[in-house]
């Protein structure tokens, strides 16, 4: 998710007048904050990241790693503490609402940004070779980027138990994440190759973006990932 944040969204933080970043819902760790100011410097030297968890053990136990201005930690939720950042990562923060819940969210998280800020709010497995996020500003959902470890998985749709929680129970026959995976997994079918599951991933979203509105280029396929507009994709 970072190396994608950093590709996509980073003249949008190079804009921003005021760079400051959210890790919302950081964990028990704050090592993804950590790691997520890390990547970020390359874009902006003078960005500002604040972990925020709503738990007060895991603000104190993120406390000895913050490097002030640079990295910070504090206690609050999805009103953001009274911030207004320029981008919130939200990873595996949304999986444990109900739908509605999310959707809710999702509402409070924009309305709490700076003009033009954006959220990437998804999930990934416990060792990050498997994921699924959405691109949100204030004009709602843009895209949805699936993600992973290519030697990782036997089928692009092994990725369905990682969608947010705005697809992951839309994933049945009748709705089109269901037809995407379907297509998917139909060109991955067809693209066998003996140079390997990346050339596999690669020659799969080629085909794909045949009959899909695919965005990015075979460097971010090359990495695994596939980028599609939201409106294909949306219940």
């Amino acid at each position: 998710m970072d190396r994608w944040i950093v590709d996509t969204l980073g003249r949008r933080l190079r804009d921003a007048p005021d760079p400051l970043v959210i890790d919302l819902g950081y964990g028990a760790s704050a090592v993804t904050a950590v790691e997520l100011v890390a990547r970020l410097r390359r874009v902006r030297t003078d960005v500002r990241v604040l972990g925020l968890e709503i738990d007060p053990a895991r603000v104190a136990a993120a406390l000895p790693m913050a490097d002030p201005p640079a990295l910070t930690f504090a206690r609050g939720g999805f009103e953001l503490a009274g911030h207004r950042p320029a981008l919130v990562r939200a990873a595996n923060v949304l999986r444990q609402y109900d739908e509605p819940a999310a959707a809710q969210a999702w509402t409070v998280l924009v309305a709490n940004l700076t003009d033009g800020g954006a959220v990437v709010e998804g999930t990934c497995d416990e060792i990050g070779r498997r994921g699924a996020w959405v691109l949100l500003d204030a004009a709602g959902p843009q895209t949805l980027t699936l993600a992973c470890r290519v030697d990782d998985i036997d089928r692009p749709s092994d990725l369905a138990e990682r969608l947010p929680k705005a697809l992951i129970h839309h994933n049945v026959p009748g709705q089109r994440i269901h037809q995407l995976f379907g297509a998917f997994d139909a060109a991955w079918a067809a693209s066998v190759t003996p140079f390997g599951p990346r050339q596999r991933w690669i020659s799969a979203c080629q085909k794909l973006s045949e009959t899909w509105p695919v965005q990015g280029s075979p460097a971010r396929w090359r990495l695994g990932e596939l980028t599609l507009d939201w409106s294909a994709v949306a219940p």
